[in-house]
């Protein structure tokens, strides 16, 4: 790598030598089935993942090592990467598991109790999940009913809505203890948002609660990161091939700081102005680029070129539902790419 040893550097970006201080976290839903192409990778491209990794010399961690590091500002050594699987599907339990068994590789599973709990077809049952749990898989909480969580109902006040997040969440982290134990991390707890959505108000709840959650927009995670919101890698079909997978298993963190919004939810304002300031990288900040999901390449304003301080919005209102502005810098070293993903959510979005 082109960081140079802290022991030997006197400049803020400079990093241990062979680490990066980051991770990048991969997500999945379904395997083989070619019904949920927006959510199904083929199991040719699991497996072409795997491999890559193997020869790649990538670190696969368990997520809670991944988010422990993270929480107590602990260093990360370079190329590790987490495997997760939302929903619990059976597809996980039929192929990913054995796939991964194969390798003695890691795995962590959030699970919506509740469609569990009523045997919903596809999906997994709690025996299978213990058989895994045995064998070292581990299970997070992605909710009791996967509802979109930071939606209040019609006429619930702010402390009604609290009220029944808290008692989802505290359900749905019962039942998964009750049925795994040992098998379900305690510190730190483990959530994923149903959806990849939260808003700055249910963040602070699972903060309060004593969750690291996890969202579905991309991005690798770092010391900077937000630990009621990390990125990960979606992986569907479309997205899913062994170059585009290649090139996100080296992503960095982009540490963009100062950051307004925070909050994803657009109640008032939309489009939205994103503003930030980059922060120590390896790079050089003046080639970096955003692009707003469904209307390409942002325009990059400067305003103060000495700090880095940028700013970018989409030329067109966005319409209910999910967005986001990726944006990306290329590292120094060669292939591999600082990346920031901002969520949005426009309301009265359907599931």
């Amino acid at each position: 790598m082109s960081f140079l040893p802290r022991v030997l550097c006197l400049l803020p970006l400079c990093l241990l030598a062979g680490t990066a201080d980051a991770a990048v976290v991969f997500m999945y839903h379904h395997f083989g089935e070619d019904r949920y192409p927006s959510t199904n990778v083929r199991l040719d491209q699991f497996e072409a993942h795997l491999q890559h990794l193997a020869e790649a010399g990538y670190r696969v961690w368990p997520l809670e090592r991944i988010a422990g590091h993270l929480r107590s500002g602990r260093a990360l050594p370079d190329r590790v990467v987490a495997i997760t699987a939302d929903d619990a599907y059976v597809s996980v339990y039929q192929e990913a598991w054995p796939a991964l068994r194969k390798r003695g590789w890691p795995l962590t599973v959030f699970v919506a109790t509740d469609p569990v709990d009523q045997g919903t077809r596809g999906y997994m049952n709690w025996e299978q999940a213990r058989e895994m749990a045995r064998a070292g898989v581990h299970f997070a909480n992605h909710s009791q009913r996967h509802d979109k969580l930071h939606e209040r109902e019609a006429g619930e006040s702010k402390s009604e809505w609290q009220a029944r997040v808290r008692a989802d969440l505290t359900h749905a982290e019962k039942r998964l203890r009750a049925e795994l134990a040992a098998a379900v991390p305690d510190s730190p707890r483990l959530f994923a948002y149903p959806y990849g959505e939260y808003s700055a108000a249910l963040g602070a709840l699972l903060t309060e609660l004593g969750y690291v959650a996890f969202g579905q927009h991309s991005g690798a995670v770092g010391l900077d990161s937000d630990l009621h919101a990390l990125p990960r890698f979606p992986m569907a079909e479309a997205f899913a091939g062994l170059e585009e997978f290649r090139q996100k298993a080296a992503t960095l963190p982009l540490p963009l700081r100062d950051r307004e919004p925070v909050d994803p939810v657009l109640d008032s304002y939309n489009p939205p102005r994103l503003v930030a300031r980059i922060g120590p990288v390896d790079a050089d900040p003046q080639r970096l680029a955003c692009f707003a999901s469904n209307q390409g390449a942002l325009e990059i304003q400067w305003l103060d070129a000495a700090e880095h301080r940028f700013a970018v919005q989409a030329p067109q209102a966005y319409p209910p539902g999910r967005a986001r502005y990726n944006c990306t810098l290329p590292a120094r070293e060669a292939g591999r790419f600082y990346w920031f993903s901002q969520p949005w959510i426009v309301p009265g979005g359907s599931h």
